[in-house]
């Protein structure tokens, strides 16, 4: 009798079928939950700067549905967006390693389940308004569609449910002390991860402006790239009817007919270029960006998207470098997109001499994810990206 109860309470009597689909289901969330984790630990800031993306998109929409109050705290909490990310890759990244490890897989299977039911309504509401143009949820490594991201998500929270009510049938594959040393080390390991990041600048770059891109032709789009498409009517009165045509039969040449309006609805996003909003502007000379781009010579551009947030230390290292730069004849910006009273004060309480010229911010941010931040470029091309604290 004793046998047979020990029989009947073996929580791992289940089909080998369903035992190899649960295995998948766990590998293919672990899989997922890795790869999204790690993307997003590269450039934790991208993952930030998305969250206040999000902010800005609920405050303007609350704003304009009459609910100032609601609008007006999405943007108060825009200084959580930073631990937000943090915490959210450490999540998903420490919910990945646990379903391949098959570490706590209850309390992990749970918080997968909680995860999805948050971020698949989320992922509904962005399919619908598109409030961003795409959820970030893979950083800038692969950029989907809001509507492929709501389906992605579908399955997902499928495979969390299944897989949270058949958890009891998942065998750990460590002692509960292994368990706990082994969860320690994948929290340890994924903030060390990303404080290096932060620290640093990515170990991987996504992003458009990688070392060895040439920005000029970036900027342009080959012969082969598909153009936006557009569905275009035509409305035309005659004798006091208004009619709708196409570009196929509108009436033309046909003088009867009084040409009243054109409407054009985009139906497809064509190709657009990998850089399309590069520009610097000197305050004396203009526009200057072919000049840069297209110098044989070494340039150095000093990354400083908002003054009022760039290091202190770093930009008297950056100070060091221009005046190293200059001594060898090489040209040197600095680009920020703050204005041209913050750029005085900067100067007149850092005591820097370099000159100043301005880009977009949002630009700034992209091309180096470290304020400051340094980039070499040469005859148009990338060959150099430091963070301030690896200049000298």
């Amino acid at each position: 009798m004793k046998r047979n109860r020990t029989l009947f309470n073996n929580k791992s009597n289940i089909s080998t079928a369903e035992n190899i689909v649960l295995t998948f289901v766990r590998l293919a969330l672990a899989a997922l939950f890795i790869f999204s984790g790690f993307v997003k630990a590269v450039d934790p800031l991208g993952t930030a700067y998305k969250f206040g993306d999000y902010f800005a998109a609920f405050s303007d929409t609350l704003t304009q549905m009459n609910f100032a109050a609601l609008g007006e705290f999405f943007t108060r909490i825009d200084f959580l967006a930073f631990p937000f990310a943090v915490a959210m890759i450490a999540l998903e990244f420490i919910i990945g390693l646990n379903l391949l490890f098959k570490v706590y897989i209850g309390t992990t299977s749970l918080f997968a389940l909680l995860f999805m039911c948050v971020m698949t309504p989320l992922t509904l509401y962005v399919y619908i308004a598109s409030p961003v143009s795409d959820c970030g949820c893979f950083g800038d490594a692969l950029v989907i569609s809001n509507s492929v991201t709501f389906w992605k998500n579908v399955v997902l929270l499928a495979f969390t449910i299944y897989l949270f009510i058949r958890r009891k049938y998942i065998k750990p594959l460590l002692m509960p002390v292994a368990q706990i040393i082994t969860e320690l080390v994948f929290i340890l390991a994924v903030l060390g991860f990303m404080i290096w990041n932060l620290t640093h600048l990515p170990v991987i770059d996504f992003r458009p402006y990688k070392i060895g891109t040439n920005i000029e032709q970036a900027m342009q789009l080959p012969e082969n790239a598909k153009p936006d498409v557009y569905n275009t009517k035509f409305i035309y009165e005659k004798n006091g009817v208004k009619q709708e045509f196409t570009l196929e039969n509108y009436p033309k040449g046909d003088s009867t007919w009084v040409f009243v309006n054109q409407e054009s609805t985009l139906v497809s996003k064509g190709d657009a270029p990998k850089i399309h909003d590069f520009s610097i502007t000197d305050p004396e000379h203009g526009d200057i960006t072919d000049y840069v781009l297209q110098n044989e010579g070494k340039t150095y551009l000093a990354i400083m998207y908002d003054l009022n947030k760039t290091s202190r230390c770093g930009v008297q290292k950056v100070e060091k470098l221009y005046q190293l730069a200059k001594k060898h004849g090489i040209d040197f910006y600095a680009l920020s997109g703050s204005s041209d009273e913050e750029i005085e004060k900067f100067r007149e309480e850092t005591g820097v001499t370099f000159p100043f010229c301005t880009t977009d911010p949002i630009t700034l941010k992209t091309i180096v994810r470290s304020n400051p931040g340094i980039v070499l470029i040469e005859n148009g091309t990338i060959e150099g990206k430091w963070a301030w604290r690896d200049i000298f």
